[in-house]
């Protein structure tokens, strides 16, 4: 059976075209078929003209729109955090684990940076990683006890005011029990992925993504009581949005997916049944991850050296 991988590109980048020039290449070079979105295609066509796609990646495939992932034993995402969580939504449901190559900034999503391209075709060629499953959230949002929008979420599902000048009133409740009333900016309900995207941003805490939990974080609250909060992995977090609001809000999934909440909006998320699945090139200790994407400060540690690998 032919081995197959998909690029996801940020075609908008140079250095990811660059990149993908070069992982292709090597791949299709080691008997590999690669293939391409067929929205990227399109954009490289108009970019580069009608040989472009060609000309920079070669003899590649064009995935089938309605399957973009099928046959595929890994998808390799070229780019930032928005780009990775774009190839988040074509692998979610499947068993098709997801690798990030780092062409943004922190890119804490991303398993590898640009200069390691190299070494990573060698790896992938070899099937030597490792997949882990990460948490995500399925989010529902009712109006007049209707199901209006229903949608999901790697990182986070944020409840934000949709008109900079008012407060969002919102009830927060979890497990079906009321908490607390509060005026504010937003709500975000993340996961442990996204605890270091915007939960960590708003002030939430940094939770390792091994532990199963779920995280609410209430944005620029005026309140009393408006503490990040962390429940169990099998908790129902609800945030309502008071019937009285003046004006509307707005709920991000992932800050891609955009849903328009009006007053008596109740948003509800909860540990989804499907994971995304992340390859893994050096399973290192997440505290090693934290220091180095937040170049966190560490001199005067006296502690034992993890030995060279």
């Amino acid at each position: 059976m032919n081995r197959r991988v998909l690029l996801v590109t940020h075609t908008g980048r140079p250095e990811a075209l660059a990149a993908a020039s070069e992982i292709s290449e090597a791949l299709m070079g080691a008997g590999i078929e690669v293939a391409v979105l067929p929205q990227e295609a399109d954009e490289l066509h108009e970019l580069l003209g009608p040989h472009g796609l060609q000309r920079h990646l070669g003899d590649v495939e064009i995935a089938d729109p309605e399957h973009l992932a099928e046959g595929c034993e890994l998808v390799i995402v070229l780019g930032g955090d928005g780009t990775i969580l774009r190839g988040a939504e074509i692998v979610r449901g499947t068993s098709v684990p997801l690798l990030g190559v780092n062409l943004g900034h922190v890119g804490f999503l991303a398993e590898i940076e640009r200069e390691d391209i190299r070494e990573t075709v060698h790896r992938v060629v070899s099937r030597d990683y490792t997949v882990e499953e990460r948490l995500t959230l399925d989010v529902t949002v009712r109006c007049g006890g209707e199901v209006i929008h229903r949608c999901w979420a790697l990182n986070e599902a944020t409840v934000e005011k949709a008109a900079r000048e008012r407060m969002l009133e919102v009830v927060i409740e979890v497990d079906g029990r009321p908490l607390s009333t509060i005026g504010c900016d937003g709500v975000v309900m993340a996961t442990p992925t996204g605890s270091t995207a915007y939960s960590f941003s708003a002030g939430g805490p940094v939770v390792w993504p091994q532990v199963e939990a779920l995280l609410l974080v209430p944005i620029s609250a005026h309140a009393l009581f408006a503490r990040p909060l962390v429940v169990g992995p099998q908790s129902q977090l609800a945030v309502e949005v008071l019937g009285d609001t003046e004006g509307s809000g707005v709920l991000w999934c992932d800050g891609r997916r955009r849903y328009e909440l009006g007053p008596g909006s109740r948003i509800e998320a909860v540990r989804s049944e499907l994971p995304v699945r992340l390859a893994r090139l050096a399973p290192g200790p997440f505290t090693d991850r934290l220091v180095a994407k937040f170049r966190l400060p560490v001199h005067g540690w006296r502690g034992q050296r993890r030995p060279a690998s």
